[in-house]
């Protein structure tokens, strides 16, 4: 390893002054693996060595590091940042070793501001993986070596590499073989066209799914002396036992976090979480390692689930010490990316380091310089507590190019075009880092502390550990970003398109000039009466439309034909009528986009606009006899399609593998299932969208007439599929529960069944009210709780036939007010609903399946309630579950894998209903989610937060009451999603202070989205669409010059 010195000073390490003591030498191991010589005085705080190194390393996102070494005992400790050097526990005096390393890994890399923290973030993956501390089966570990050589080498090339032995030299994983090299080998040719910033963030986003991604076990015992691993990472305290997580206590359900002496102490809210005890004790093998671990979920509580911290100074230590005073000294994750944005600068590239992998390399990260590691620029370093001294700063006006709008909810941008005088240093106004030594302070050793989570809930901050939006919360990104050139196949994990609107991922372009007037959508120049927003409706919904045919029609396909021995049927009959309908549709929309852009360019008025295009005739002209034929022949036969898929699932273990990692790809954004149906959920949306357009045609018009043809034919083609399109919505339904509730009750998808109703209810047991999953259907209601597994699916707890129940009213009780009793004839359970609507819904839907059943009773005998056998001896009634445990062992309440429910079935996405309505406390009836289910609409929209002030123009998709956010419509997967349910619509207040047209917000409990529209029809359509998932509680404005 090569050593440099990070030190300007002339000082000897032995030379001391009065202020600080003597010199000492103190060696960082970097994230390259080289090694950096400090010379610092011994009496200064830790913060003073960690800004030096951050500031050789030019880093400006520094909170997500920190400085590790390890004691005598093998224990890792952080370095503390406001305690002086000399008292550090466990730090050796004589040129100690710390390694700079990632303290706090982000469950989601896109919300890291630069890129160049985003490749430290891999140069801290790949040194896990290698040391197997990153732990994963083969196909992911190839899969993250691929990215790594991808980001290194570049493209595969077949002459340079002609078999895997260019790999062999490279340690990627610590047992590594020639079968792992070649699936490394086989991972690298699908990456060509990747530059290595993609690569970097395909290798991060692949690492974060990993369940030791961030975790460094800590050694402990439970109170009955079972070795355990404890770990802190961004959800919470998560607890293993032998490499294998057994339970994980979230930041949402602690209250209080303590130690005492060698007692770790987890203080839980005793309401809803279905622990025996509120507080759980750990003990660890010294009281230092034991206030080690403690002070390392401080931190993490702070960084991840607060927006702000309090900075105190450190309390001298009295004469009898009531614990420790430690608290978290940085930025929390909001406070660092709010620093980044309001302080952002033009950054210069920096130097990746490209590996020959034919050269000697004997563990991960080869001995190489620092020097590769740091931007190109001034990297000098001196004495000085200025870590931002030798940045580019926004500080000479002759070398600022500002672009500011009047207007008072526009970001501030700077770009900076040329370094500033050397002899200017920049000190951020709102900088909370002290970079200034603090006063000497003695070494406090208390023999306990503790640390209560609730004193901080006010200031948490809406992130993606908590909140209902799943995925980037906020996604601001930086503005510093660069357009990047793609050749080749578009990476799944490409968020800068060359046709993005900018080419930037900021909400605010750099090119474009920065004004608020350059979000606007610009009317002016476009037509602006209502034909041309329903056409430009149309134009939106075929984008999104093509998109979605294109999932099953290429990235489907090519997953399935990269595998071998998959079934040939199934495939042969979905492709055969997709591929038909996606040509057509291909011709159609390039059709509509060449027209619209004519028709844009003419900015004419409403008279003359009207018709400038002519989108019955094209529509018609699509829809032709052929065309036509696709449709009603694929209405015939997708019931087959969705029997046989369902059907191979069940009977092919590879295929169902295949089609598993296949839904859990960010660009299957819906449940194939649903993606299925797309061809004929949109004949309606064409049908809604033509007779809209009709009704501003006159009879005259030179469309009328094609425009009313072309709706019959829809309306023909509705009107053979109405029941069997509902039979197939209620069957991909009870296909996507069947894979929620997994093994734990076979035989949900059953003929006969009819979907009506999900939501979440409170269920009196011996131990109180405790939450559980409701699932009504025309037949039986059953009751489930979420399990603790990774992938969230749901283990079923009871059964009850419905035409054996009856559903009373009750009075108010034990604290919760809106009950009813549901009775099949043994035994009565009482159940509560979270409001009084939602409470008269289930008693009438309960009472209405109740009379269907009892009245189709004679005429189906019993075969409606034989289905699924093994379901129903596992819950004959009522009295097979205890009312006390409810069907939750002690094993799973402590957090152990069910494998009966986890088995065969696979992982949902949490935005979808069920998981909404577990999370939100809400309810969803099969009318809500036919409707749901066959709503679209999509468009740019500019999205603002309650406490940002600017907006950010993102493509939204709304469909499956849930929104869907993308750069621009050319993404192949959306940044993130919101679901809806349980959502409210309202009308900006005068305290939001919203001075814009067009705007309606979003809000759930504390989490608000604004919204902004381009036009009066746009605001309505989205409002009305909303409304079909939503609660909408507002007047639609008029605006004057609407249209």
């Amino acid at each position: 390893m090569k050593s440099t010195s990070g030190n300007a000073t002339p000082t000897s390490p032995a030379s001391s002054t009065s202020s600080g003591g003597k010199m000492i030498a103190v060696r960082v191991q970097m994230l390259d693996d080289s090694i950096t010589l400090f010379h610092i005085q011994a009496k200064v705080p830790g913060r003073v060595l960690f800004d030096q190194v951050c500031k050789q390393l030019n880093l400006l996102e520094v909170d997500y590091f920190g400085l590790e070494y390890e004691d005598t005992h093998g224990v890792m400790y952080w370095l503390d940042l406001e305690k002086q050097m000399n008292h550090q526990v466990g730090l050796t005096s004589s040129e100690p070793l710390l390694r700079f390393c990632v303290k706090f890994y982000t469950p989601d890399p896109t919300q890291i501001e630069e890129e160049y923290t985003r490749y430290l973030f891999t140069l801290q993956v790949k040194r896990d993986l290698g040391l197997g501390l990153l732990q994963c089966n083969d196909n992911t570990a190839a899969l993250m070596a691929s990215y790594i050589v991808q980001a290194e080498c570049g493209d595969y090339v077949v002459e340079d590499y002609p078999d895997h032995t260019y790999l062999s030299s490279f340690k990627f994983v610590p047992q590594q073989n020639q079968e792992l090299e070649r699936k490394i080998m086989e991972n690298h040719k699908r990456h060509i066209g990747q530059n290595p910033a993609e690569a970097d963030l395909n290798l991060l986003e692949t690492g974060r799914r990993c369940e030791l991604y961030g975790i460094k076990m800590h050694s402990a015992k439970d109170h009955e002396g079972v070795t355990l691993e404890l770990s802190v990472a961004h959800i919470g305290v998560v607890v293993f036992q032998n490499q294998a997580k057994i339970n994980t206590f979230s930041w949402a359900k602690i209250r209080k976090l303590s130690f005492k002496r060698k007692k770790f102490l987890i203080k839980l809210h005793p309401e809803g979480y279905g622990y025996y005890k509120d507080t759980v004790e750990f003990y660890f093998e010294d009281r230092n390692h034991c206030k080690n671990f403690w002070k390392k979920c401080v931190e993490h509580h702070s960084f991840f689930r607060c927006s702000t911290t309090i900075h105190r100074e450190r309390e001298k230590r009295r004469l009898l010490s009531r614990g420790s005073s430690f608290r978290y000294s940085g930025k929390t994750q909001k406070e660092m990316q709010e620093f980044v944005r309001e302080n952002f600068v033009q950054r210069q590239s920096f130097q990746r380091h490209v590996r020959n992998l034919h050269s000697s390399m004997g563990n991960v990260g080869t001995s190489i310089s620092a020097q590769p590691l740091l931007p190109i620029g001034d990297n000098g370093v001196d004495t000085t507590d200025n870590r931002f001294e030798g940045r580019q700063e926004p500080l000479n006006e002759e070398g600022i190019q500002r672009y500011l709008d009047s207007s008072e909810d526009v970001y501030k941008r700077v770009i900076v075009n040329q370094p500033p005088p050397k002899d200017v240093t920049y000190s951020p106004t709102n900088n909370n880092y002290n970079t200034e030594p603090s006063r000497d302070q003695r070494n406090q050793t208390p023999t306990s502390g503790s640390y209560n989570l609730d004193e901080g809930r006010a200031t948490e901050t809406m992130s993606s550990l908590s909140s209902p939006f799943s995925g980037p919360p906020g996604n601001n990104y930086s503005g510093h970003h660069t357009t990047t050139t793609i050749a080749g196949a578009p990476s799944p994990l490409k968020f800068i398109r060359d046709g993005s609107v900018d080419g930037t991922l900021s909400p605010v372009s750099s090119k474009s000039g920065g004004t608020d007037t350059d979000l606007e959508f610009k009317k002016k120049k476009y037509p602006v009466d209502r034909t041309y927003f329903i056409t430009k409706e149309i134009l939106m919904t075929e984008r999104t439309y093509k998109k979605d045919l294109e999932i099953i029609n290429l990235w489907f396909r090519d997953e399935v034909t990269k595998e071998e021995d998959m079934p040939e049927e199934l495939l042969t009959l979905i492709f055969s009528h997709f591929d038909p309908i996606y040509e057509a549709h291909c011709r159609l929309l390039n059709d509509i986009e060449q027209n619209m852009i004519a028709w844009e360019k003419q900015g004419s008025t409403s008279t003359q606009s009207s018709e400038g295009i002519q989108i019955g005739s094209l529509v018609l002209r699509t829809f032709d006899v052929l065309t036509l034929d696709h449709y009603l022949r694929y209405l015939e036969a997708h019931v087959e399609v969705l029997e046989v898929l369902e059907s191979t699932l069940a009977n092919d273990s590879r295929f169902s593998q295949v089609f598993k990692d296949f839904e859990a790809q960010k660009v299957c954004y819906l449940p194939v299932t649903s993606l299925l149906l797309k061809p004929l959920h949109r004949i309606i949306h064409y049908d809604l969208l033509l007779e809209r357009l009709l009704q501003t045609y006159n009879s005259n018009h030179p469309d009328y007439q094609n425009a009313n043809m072309v709706m019959i034919k829809m309306q023909t083609v509705i009107r053979k599929m109405s029941q069997k399109l509902l039979d197939s919505e209620n069957f991909a339904k009870l296909a996507e529960l069947q894979r929620d509730v997994g093994s734990s009750f076979e035989g949900v998808l059953s003929p006969h069944r009819h979907f009506i109703r999900e939501g979440c209810l409170l269920k009196l047991s011996r131990k109180g009210y405790q939450q559980r999953m409701f699932f009504l259907f025309s037949d039986m209601l059953l009751y489930s709780n979420r399990t603790t597994t990774p992938s969230l699916h749901f283990r079923v707890h009871g059964q009850l036939f419905v035409k054996d129940l009856s559903v009373l009213e009750s009075e108010p009780r034990m604290g919760a007010d809106h009950c009813f009793n549901i009775y099949d004839g043994k035994k009565a359970i009482l159940v509560a609903a979270g409001s009084q609507a939602e409470k008269i819904q289930w008693m009438e839907d309960i009472s209405d399946a109740i009379q269907v059943a009892k009245e189709n009773d004679h005429m189906n005998g019993d075969s409606g309630y034989n289905n699924g056998s093994s379901a129903r001896n596992k819950f004959m009634s009522l009295k097979s579950i205890s009312g006390s445990d409810d069907g939750l062992d002690k094993a799973e309440s402590h957090g152990t894998l069910d494998t009966r429910s986890g088995s065969s079935s696979t992982g949902q996405r949490t935005n979808s209903s069920v998981h909404v309505c577990w999370h939100r406390s809400t309810t969803m009836s099969a009318k809500e989610y036919h409707t749901s289910i066959q709503t679209l609409l999509s468009g740019y929209l500019l999205r603002k937060f309650k406490n940002s002030n600017g907006w950010q123009k993102l493509w939204v998709v709304f469909t499956n009451s849930c929104l869907f956010f993308y750069k621009t419509f050319q993404d192949d997967f959306p940044l993130a999603s919101l679901p809806l349910l349980g959502y409210g619509v309202f009308t900006p207040t005068p305290e939001d202070e919203i001075q814009k047209n067009f705007v309606f917000k979003l809000q759930f409990k504390n989490h608000v989205y604004f919204f902004r529209a381009e036009s009066q029809y746009t605001f309505e359509r989205w409002i009305e669409v909303l409304s079909t998932s939503t609660q909408v509680e507002l007047e639609v404005p008029v605006h004057r010059n609407g249209y």
